[in-house]
């Protein structure tokens, strides 16, 4: 089941953000110690100039022999470490499937999940078979209300449809939990795919309807009636698009938080009998509500009768089909797989069966596996070293608020508070879900799937009129990632990612200042971005800035959003700067951070020695680099322009570079050099 991670705002490309729970203890042996180079030296491009390309000088000899392999839409730094880290997690699975272990454990579930998803023999003799009552309960549709009461039923197995919802934090009351509802129904990655402004664009569009098509006609439906089926539904998509709001607006807490009660939501779309949608829903005790996108659901009242009730049944049955054709047999997998890998992003073969399962593995039974990866994988010695460099950013940061020439004292006081209540997650949750109850089999594939999927639902609409578990996490220890949770006023940095490049325990500290602490700083900084700033100490959305201190910041981060407009992705596609605004300040600030945290760990000591050639400032730049190595096909790069708010990784290099003066003496960049911006353009925040 996917969990809803509405607030987290990570460092960039995430494997496995999915999480489950259990415990049970499994006894391994250590593997033995690899010695990884802090930074290797043939990765540089000596071809290049530091001072006009950073990004090609750093890592110009990595992208030459690391090119995307044909599974990939992209291949960087994450994608290795996922890499090695998916050896290790295929060791655990396989080893929890040759187990056997009790019912209900969480050996028993790991292994008998990960032999389901493998088991392709059983998969491709079931075929359609195993979604097919749901199918059945789409057919009995009458009229809006019995199609609204049937997504509800359908949700509760892993689906979704004409809008979303979920329970998380109240972004307002950050200690109690609260019903969202938003926008949704939606099979193209973003609004803007059903609006397309080139040739590109109408050609995804194009191959989006026979991609319906074809799932039909898999399905049984007569090429014809599919052909109609499918006009019919990119005709209701388009329309809930057009009611929808675009994923600039989306990032806005403010427009995005519309609190009301019942009646109000009644109101609003009345075709609904919104309490009886709740009771099928299994949401009970629900009085207010926040509603993220107001005009969507009013809308939806003329697009449900807009459509004839059979053109519903017809699109709900394709959302459920495509939202489990990758779980069902071959002809389905491959159909989906071409569709939103090779038509979307550029990639042309599947990866094998195994990495497929162990993906699947992660998703739906995750936590239980993570709790095994730490056991073998993550010395809690590790801790101790990474909690220095947090302390060592979090002493810069106030420093640095408290000489802003930009900011009023009284907001700095306020933002000093905030500083002051973050707290850290390190490794691993410190209490384990159970899910000894869920009904787990190793032939029964999309059977646990739903299972998993039911057992995540009923554990979200449960913290209805309950406070919030402060001790939950966002990602799975095994997800090489990090995040800032603005409702928590917390950064999390899960066991997987302090692993080299991120974090290397045998690499020198201006190596792990660039790598691990720029993600430290990155993430302290999304409390201090143009969302995160939004949040108070205690993780409300309240409005603590003075009023001529919030026209200062956003004076300052329009120049970074004009910066970040300008750079250039492929063909005619720019990067977005408003889209990727926060991510960027992220950035810009966590690299700026890290760096004086690095200069102050040294205060008082003699610093170190130059290591092949590089001084330890040059080597803190080398390892932010190396961090976003990465090479990517177009169509992903143009995928990634439209929905991702991080940036392409060249610029999460050359970006936030241009604007540090500290670079600049670290190379000896001059005024004519690329990497140098004149100083009326440089931005410079916190």
């Amino acid at each position: 089941m996917k969990i809803s991670n509405k607030s987290l705002i990570g460092i960039g490309i995430s494997f496995f953000a999915f999480a489950c729970g259990g415990n049970e203890d499994v006894k391994v042996e250590q593997p033995t110690k690899e010695i990884i180079p802090a930074f290797d030296l043939a990765n540089i491009d000596s071809s290049a100039m530091p001072c006009d390309n950073f990004y090609q000088y750093a890592i110009g000899n990595w992208q030459k022999n690391n090119p995307v392999p044909g599974t990939e839409g992209r291949w960087g730094s994450f994608n290795i470490l996922d890499e090695d880290n998916k050896e290790k997690l295929r060791a655990i699975v396989e080893d929890a499937a040759k187990a056997k272990g009790k019912k209900g454990t969480p050996l028993q579930q790991v292994g008998d999940f990960y032999s389901s998803a493998l088991d392709s023999a059983q998969i491709d003799k079931l075929g359609i078979t195993p979604i097919e009552s749901a199918l059945a309960e789409i057919d009995k549709i009458s009229d809006v209300q019995s199609l609204v009461e049937t997504m509800a039923a359908l949700r509760k197995k892993g689906s979704g449809s004409i809008f979303s919802y979920y329970v998380h934090t109240d972004a307002r009351s950050s200690n109690d939990n609260i019903f969202y509802l938003g926008q949704g129904g939606i099979g193209l990655p973003d609004r803007d795919y059903y609006f397309p402004q080139d040739e590109r664009g109408k050609k995804i569009l194009e191959e989006y309807e026979k991609h319906i098509v074809a799932l039909f006609v898999l399905s049984g439906v007569e090429q014809e009636a599919a052909n109609t089926k499918a006009k019919n539904i990119v005709a209701l998509e388009t329309s809930l698009a057009t009611s929808s709001m675009n994923r600039v607006e989306r990032r806005d807490p403010v427009k995005t938080y519309n609190k009301m009660n019942v009646e109000g939501l009644q109101e609003l779309c009345g075709a609904i009998n919104w309490d009886a949608f709740f009771k099928a829903a299994e949401l009970n005790g629900i009085t207010d509500l926040v509603v993220r996108q107001p005009n969507f659901m009013k809308d939806l009242n003329a697009t449900l009768t807009k459509y004839p009730i059979d053109t519903w049944k017809d699109y709900v049955k394709w959302q459920f089909i495509n939202d489990f054709a990758s779980h069902l047999s071959s002809d389905f997998e491959k159909q989906h797989f071409a569709f939103y890998s090779t038509t979307l992003r550029g990639v042309g073969e599947m990866k094998p069966r195994w990495k497929r399962a162990l993906e699947s593995s992660n998703r739906y039974v995750g936590e239980l596996i993570g709790k095994l990866f730490v056991e073998k994988h993550f010395p809690e010695e590790q801790k101790q070293r990474v909690l220095g460099y947090i302390d060592n950013i979090a002493a810069v940061f106030k420093e640095r608020v408290q000489t802003l020439d930009w900011m009023t004292d009284s907001t700095k006081a306020k933002a000093l508070d905030k500083l002051n209540k973050f707290t850290y997650k390190i490794g691993y949750p410190d209490k384990w879900k159970d899910y000894s109850s869920v009904d787990i089999n190793a032939e029964t594939y999309v059977s646990n799937i739903m299972n998993m999927n039911y057992y995540e639902y009923k554990e979200m609409v449960e913290k209805i009129g309950k406070p919030v578990d402060k001790t939950e996490w966002g990602m799975t220890p095994q997800t090489i990632n990090a995040y800032y949770n603005p409702t928590m006023n917390e950064i999390v940095f899960p066991a997987a990612i302090l692993q080299p490049p991120f974090y290397n325990p045998d690499a020198d500290d201006a190596i792990n200042y660039g790598g691990i602490g720029g993600v430290i700083g990155h993430e302290f900084s999304h409390g201090f971005d143009d969302q995160g700033s939004q949040f108070d100490g205690d993780g409300n959305l309240n409005n603590w800035w003075s009023v001529q201190d919030s026209i200062n910041f956003v004076s300052r981060t329009s120049k970074l959003v004009d910066q970040f407009n300008h750079f250039h992705v492929v063909d005619d596609v720019y990067v977005n700067g408003e889209l990727t605004l926060g991510e960027n300040i992220a950035d810009l600030a966590g690299i700026t951070l890290s760096y004086y945290a690095l200069l102050k760990s040294y205060e008082g000591k003699e610093e170190p020695k130059p290591i092949d050639g590089f001084d330890y400032k040059q080597r803190f730049f080398l390892g932010w680099a190396q961090v976003w190595a990465s090479n990517i096909k177009d169509e992903e790069a143009v995928r990634l322009a439209n929905v991702d708010p991080h940036s392409p990784t060249k610029y999460r290099v050359l970006g936030p570079l241009t604007n540090l003066t500290e670079f600049d003496a670290a190379f000896g960049c001059k005024e004519g050099n690329q990497m140098v911006a004149k100083d009326s353009l440089r931005v410079k925040i916190w």
